[in-house]
């Protein structure tokens, strides 16, 4: 990349048949869509991606399917997270040599009881800074029970090149993006935030460059960046105000299913299936995620007509 990423950067969903299977056309089917919802990158084998039920030969399948297909039309991020160093290594490797314009991950995690000092967790992202030459994005979520203070962060941004890209996605994130940029800003490329973005607007007053959410409807919360960055708060804030209802539905009722639902009536995908222990959303939070849907005229509903 020859310039640092901004905007929206969605996380691509994986889509199954009804059967379970990885549905490998409906993959490429997800990224034709979300090129057309005009994202300004894709990220992939994220959380919202399943990728915690997926299998390592369907990450390499699935890894190696979306950067083909995307075929250089916007940047492809991948998810590389994992407790072992080692494994998160190859993986960034992997990545990087498959066409892979940046890698994210988590601190290693496995449990509330099993995680790495902060040193090892520096220690992680070392490892992967030294053995590729693309930028790693940090994902600070609340899911990983990892305190990252903002000490370690910005240290990880002064020490580590390649570690460039912030993903603040945990409580207070719009006061703790601020106090990261104070603390190592000319040495941050990316600044944002997650959560479907629930906390945007705060997180772009706090210096947010982008966000990262869903594939659902990223092109209207596009706007909500780019009008805020070019100094149109009251533009800004009025496409939040229209954009909230679905992101509050998505952030506190749906979670992961809610693209496969859109995407699913839309004809983007031609199930809505999620992985068990994963359970298929109820009905009613179902027909109310679609109402919201239609009045916000989301593409992915007319996609595939």
């Amino acid at each position: 990349m020859n310039e640092a990423l901004a905007g929206i950067l969605p996380v691509a969903p994986t889509p199954f048949h009804a059967d379970g299977a990885v549905d490998e056309d409906g993959m490429r089917r997800v990224i034709d869509c979300m090129v057309d919802q005009g994202v300004d990158a894709i990220c992939i084998l994220a959380n919202y991606s399943e990728q915690f039920l997926l299998t390592d030969e369907e990450r390499a399948l699935l890894t190696r399917i979306s950067l083909e297909h995307a075929a250089g039309r916007v940047p492809v991020i991948v998810t590389i997270s994992h407790f072992w160093t080692d494994l998160v290594v190859r993986r960034a490797r992997e990545a990087e040599t498959l066409g892979a314009a940046m890698v994210m991950m988590m601190p290693p995690y496995h449990g509330a009881g099993l995680q790495a000092s902060p040193q090892g967790v520096f220690e992680h992202f070392q490892a992967v800074n030294d053995a590729i030459g693309i930028p790693v994005m940090v994902q600070d979520a609340p899911l990983s029970g990892v305190t990252l203070t903002v000490d370690l962060l910005a240290r990880m941004a002064r020490e580590l090149a390649n570690v460039s890209y912030f993903k603040i996605e945990c409580p207070f994130a719009a006061d703790k993006l601020a106090a990261l940029l104070e603390a190592a800003g000319e040495h941050i490329e990316g600044p944002f935030d997650g959560e479907e973005a629930v906390t945007l607007l705060a997180d772009l007053d706090a210096g947010a460059t982008g966000t990262m959410t869903s594939a659902m409807f990223p092109e209207k919360i596009k706007p909500i960046v780019t009008e805020y960055r070019a100094g149109n708060l009251d533009a800004a804030l009025e496409q939040w105000k229209r954009c909230l209802p679905l992101i509050n539905h998505e952030n506190r009722q749906c979670g992961l299913r809610a693209t496969k639902a859109v995407f699913m009536e839309g004809g983007v995908i031609g199930s809505d299936f999620v992985r068990h222990p994963l359970k298929p959303m109820s009905q009613r939070t179902r027909d109310r995620l679609l109402e919201l849907a239609r009045d916000l005229d989301v593409l992915a509903l007319r996609w595939g007509a």
